[in-house]
């Protein structure tokens, strides 16, 4: 069962992560833009620095971070990102990768998440350290059992070092960028609308929220009260970003045509006084042909009885256009 109370708990924090990507091909591929090394920073999954086997650079990609750290940071970094760059031939060596006759791709992730509790301190959620070949992954660390999938026990002191040092630079970055990284809330608009599904006799319900901030949401599709989950064939890809740096997330879920039941779309965020919850209508799906230019041509003609304002509309859809009347 959910705990509601955790959920408004999560909602008065800020969440804030820094990762570090090293991305590396056994051997150098003819493409523009495809480097055989390639590093980036990305705070809050925004990229603030850059680095390649070309430019052996390493490139801020925030104002702020070029006016604000200083000097020794870029020429310590850079050291660091060469360091990297020549490791990667060595785990090549190691796998093996250096003699495949494909080009294959060795990944690094590291990284921390930390929640920034209402009262200013930084609270340690978890440290990120995962490695993936091909987009595969075969190892990485798990923070729950503090240990590595595949065991490297003398790789433990150095995730801690890390997981500490990579809690004080996004303290600094949180300080250098505040006005890249602070924003208004903003609060999401519910849209809830069916249409036929690709099973016969079957509709699929979907339950879209967009243009929140931040990004913790609490959303459910709701039968009869009862909040259904993937068992009962929940589909959703998750939060995902807008590109005003808001964000959105999507739930679907089929039921048969027939079906009675009341279904709702339950909403909260830390923006809402209260949870939003959205009803879909009665809905039908009627196909007739009609003719465009003397060219005969189907249409859908979708009945349905608002949730709000409990007046019955018709919509007529076609790839040219969309008419609704009103009743």
């Amino acid at each position: 069962m959910t705990n509601y109370l955790n959920v408004k708990n999560v909602f008065s924090t800020d969440m804030y992560s820094l990762n570090y990507i090293y991305t590396a091909l056994s051997k150098p591929v003819e493409l523009p833009g495809i480097h055989e090394f390639t590093a980036m920073g990305l705070m809050n999954n925004k990229q603030i620095d850059y680095y390649d086997s070309v430019s052996k650079k390493k490139i801020p990609k925030q104002d702020w971070m070029k006016d604000k750290l200083p000097a020794d940071y870029w020429e310590k970094a850079l050291s660091h990102a060469r360091a990297r760059s020549s490791g990667s031939k060595s785990m090549d060596h190691i796998c093996n990768l250096s003699y495949a006759q494909h080009v294959h791709i060795l990944q690094w992730k590291h990284g921390c998440e930390i929640d920034q509790q209402p009262d200013g301190t930084l609270k340690f959620i978890k440290g990120i350290d995962q490695y993936s070949y091909d987009g595969d992954d075969f190892l990485a660390f798990d923070d729950a059992t503090m240990q590595w999938v595949a065991p490297v026990d003398q790789a433990l002191p150095t995730k801690r070092k890390w997981d500490g040092e990579c809690v004080d630079w996004l303290s600094k970055f949180m300080e250098y960028g505040e006005k890249e990284f602070s924003r208004s809330d903003s609060p999401p608009k519910i849209y809830a609308f069916a249409k036929k599904a690709r099973t016969a006799g079957h509709v699929r319900l979907t339950c879209m929220v967009t243009g929140f901030y931040p990004k913790d949401v609490l959303m459910h599709i709701k039968k009869n009260g009862v909040p259904l989950t993937k068992h009962d064939g929940v589909q959703s890809a998750g939060v995902l970003p807008n590109d005003d740096e808001t964000y959105q997330i999507r739930m679907s879920v089929q039921i048969p045509e027939a079906d009675k039941e009341t279904y709702e779309c339950y909403v909260d965020h830390r923006t809402l006084k209260e949870p939003i919850v959205e009803k879909w209508g009665k809905v039908w799906f009627i196909w007739f042909s009609g003719v465009i230019d003397g060219e005969h041509d189907a249409f859908i003609l979708k009945l349905t009885v608002h949730p709000i304002v409990k007046r019955p509309y018709v919509t007529i859809k076609h790839l040219l256009f969309r008419y609704t009347f009103w009743f």
